[in-house]
Formats: structure tokens, C-alpha cells, sequence
């Protein structure tokens, strides 16, 4: 194995250590205000979105399944947190917009965690975490264009 693709899994091996951390830290953080780290991942993609989104779009921005999507969102709805709006381009795809109790939820968990977020800004720096950012950035692009194509054609060769 190249010293590269040693380092591209090494990068991998990261990310999933990270996510596994970042998963569980937030599901402690936001506990008491009745969330989970997967409510407030979905709450989140809705508040920093620029517009109202569809199920779809929520789980492919946060490259989850629109099913998982769709059983957050539905339980988000029954405690006032989302709403669904009619979506001008296309009739059964409700657009899922953020309620006042919704962003109240979303702004309680960001503040549970404003030390957390001081603490690693403080000691990883700015200009490392936009590096950083930018980075994943750049590696999620190109998992999914490869997504992308191997959905397009599937083949045993293209299995991760």
C-alpha cells in the first residue's frame, strides 16, 4: 500500500473516531433538553440553510438516508420543532422549515456545547480549523461524486 492511500485511511480512521466522539459528546450535551445528536444534526442543517429544504436534500447534505431523515424529521414535527410547506417544485416533497420552538432547540444545544466549541478553537486555532474544514470539504465532494457514479452503475469493483 502507497504511503498516500496509507495516509488517506489513516485520514478515515480520524473522521470516523472524530464523528463517533462528536455523536456522543452532543447526545450528552443535549440530553436534557429532550435532543439527540441526530435531532440536532437535522435541526441544524435546517437552521444554517439558506432556504426551506426537502427530506432529500436534508439526508444528502448530511449524507444520511432520506429514511433516517424522514423518521427525525416526522418526530421533530410532533414536538412543534418543523413544520412542512408546500414545495413549489414538486408536489409531494414538503419543503421542512424550522419552527420558533424548533430554532429555541437548535440555539439550547449550541450553547450547551459554547465551551466545548471555545475549547477547541482555542487550542487548534482559526486558520487550522478552516484548513480543516476546507479539507472535508474537499473529501466529501469527492465521495460523493464517487457515490454519485457507482449509484449510476453498480459494480462489485466499486464497493468500498
Amino acid at each position: 500500500m502507497s504511503e498516500q492511500i496509507t495516509e488517506v485511511r489513516e485520514l478515515a480512521i480520524a473522521v470516523f473516531a472524530s464523528s463517533g466522539r462528536l455523536i456522543a459528546t452532543g447526545n450528552e450535551r443535549v440530553a436534557h433538553l429532550g435532543l439527540t445528536s441526530a435531532w440536532w444534526q437535522v435541526l441544524g442543517a435546517l437552521r444554517y440553510s439558506p432556504v426551506p429544504l426537502p427530506t432529500a436534500s436534508i439526508a444528502r447534505n448530511m449524507g444520511l438516508t432520506r429514511q433516517a431523515v424522514q423518521r427525525i424529521v416526522d418526530l421533530l414535527a410532533e414536538r412543534g420543532m418543523v413544520a412542512f410547506e408546500d414545495n413549489p417544485h414538486h408536489r409531494r416533497a414538503k419543503l421542512v422549515v424550522l419552527t420558533r420552538e424548533g430554532l429555541a432547540a437548535v440555539t439550547s444545544a449550541e450553547q450547551a456545547v459554547a465551551t466545548l466549541d471555545r475549547e477547541i478553537a482555542d487550542r487548534i486555532g482559526r486558520e487550522r480549523i478552516k484548513d480543516a474544514t476546507r479539507i472535508l470539504g474537499e473529501m466529501n465532494a469527492i465521495l460523493t461524486e464517487w457515490l454519485d457514479r457507482t449509484e449510476a452503475s453498480p459494480s462489485p469493483n466499486n464497493a468500498l
